[in-house]
């Protein structure tokens, strides 16, 4: 049978798009041990690459606990949760892992509802491996989840269908640094098929100078991992070319950084140190693409509700998610070829201090500033929840009026 040149390129483009979807799910994260922090707290990190780009944080009172995570805008209900944290100190990340069930590269669908249950009913990481332990098999899973509690439990659980392997981030035997990452494949899975690995290098060289120079801080991490402009592979560190202005174009090749185009949000949760209370867990939050977003430091306080640009919007949108996308493509601007893959470098940052990440770092460091305020009086109990719905409703105001929307 003769196949013409057309219908082959066709059968193998075909071919291509099915080994490799267009929405898989590809994240970078890492955990940390309150015994390594500076403030005694745990955290837990997530990069989100997903191809549904349009994130919220929704705030929903769930079978047991209350819970605050990041949802796609479509997904109303919600349905599945991608990273957050519960009124009762608990928290959970994910990321696919591709390689917790054989060689076959399997994708699932289960992550996210498992998340969601885990926020709606688990207060410990025991309660969370009970979890586990009773759902029916074939489980749907083969992710990394990244998980705390307010006890001071920090650990990933590689998970496939039918198991799963504890990685406890207070084991000095497998975290001798109080620390650990995870990328797109799991330490006990099939490593022929190892997904991520450029952005596993990239994480690992982060993570690895934060802990050298004493930055496992929650501050420095969220607002620094996510923005990484250094390729894990080929030690290429964009600051060392930056164009002059915004306006002095510079195309560079742009795959497999911490930060790509299908990054849709990031969150760090902080857990409490020994003797607080659990309400006083943190998700320090960046909805939309975060190098043209800003990271808001968000609390579970009764009666008080998130702030506005985080949430569903009139159009069902987040305002701040939509403006970090609108920036994002000034960034890949390019109309045809492998648009995905190329920047201009000088609309993310450039020597003049006009790109995008570099007008949107110092919103973000007053942010920080006003939320320290508010989280010192939630934590001694000084008019707590007026502190933090008077912060909600500074940041709506700050953000929205100096977001640089040119």
């Amino acid at each position: 049978m003769k196949i013409s040149i057309s219908k082959l390129f066709l059968l193998l483009t075909v071919s291509l798009c099915l080994a490799f979807p267009e929405g898989t799910s590809a994240c970078t994260s890492f955990i940390v041990s309150g015994k390594a922090t500076k403030d005694g707290r745990p955290l837990i990190f997530k990069n989100r690459d997903t191809g549904d780009v349009n994130n919220v944080v929704t705030d929903v009172q769930g079978e047991i606990y209350r819970y605050m995570g990041i949802a796609a805008s479509w997904d109303k209900k919600p349905t599945d949760i991608w990273g957050g944290h519960n009124e009762a100190g608990f928290a959970i990340i994910n990321t696919a892992a591709y390689n917790m069930n054989g060689c076959k590269d399997k994708d699932t669908s289960g992550d996210g509802r498992l998340m969601r249950r885990a926020l709606e009913i688990c207060r410990t990481l025991a309660d969370f491996e009970h979890l586990l332990d009773t759902l029916p098999k074939p489980r749907d899973l083969n992710s990394n989840f990244g998980v705390l509690d307010s006890e001071g439990g920090c650990a990933y659980y590689e998970t496939g269908d039918s198991g799963y392997v504890k990685f406890d981030a207070n084991d000095p035997n497998v975290a001798p640094d109080g620390y650990l990452v995870r990328t797109n494949h799991g330490m006990t899975g099939c490593r022929d098929i190892d997904r991520g690995v450029e952005r596993f290098m990239a994480i690992t060289d982060f993570m690895a100078e934060a802990h050298r120079k004493g930055n496992l801080d929650c501050e420095y991490l969220i607002a620094n991992t996510p923005r990484y402009l250094t390729h894990g592979l080929t030690k290429q560190n964009l600051y060392d070319q930056l164009p002059k202005d915004k306006d002095d174009t510079h195309f560079v090749h742009f795959s497999e950084f911490i930060p790509r185009y299908i990054t849709s949000c990031a969150i760090l949760v902080q857990g409490v140190a020994p003797g607080e209370q659990p309400s006083l867990t943190v998700s320090w939050t960046n909805i939309g693409w975060p190098c043209g977003s800003v990271a808001i430091p968000l609390m579970l306080q009764e009666g008080v509700s998130l702030p506005t640009i985080v949430q569903h919007g009139e159009n069902g949108k987040s305002w701040l998610c939509s403006q970090s996308i609108a920036q994002k493509l000034k960034v890949f601007s390019l109309k045809r070829g492998n648009v995905r893959d190329y920047i201009d470098l000088s609309k993310l940052v450039n020597a003049a201090g006009t790109g995008i990440v570099q007008r949107v770092v110092p919103l973000e460091r007053e942010v920080f500033s006003h939320a320290r305020d508010a989280m010192k009086k939630v934590r001694k109990k000084k008019d707590g929840a007026q502190a933090l719905r008077e912060y909600y409703e500074w940041v709506d105001e700050y953000v929205k009026a100096h977001y640089p929307t040119d």
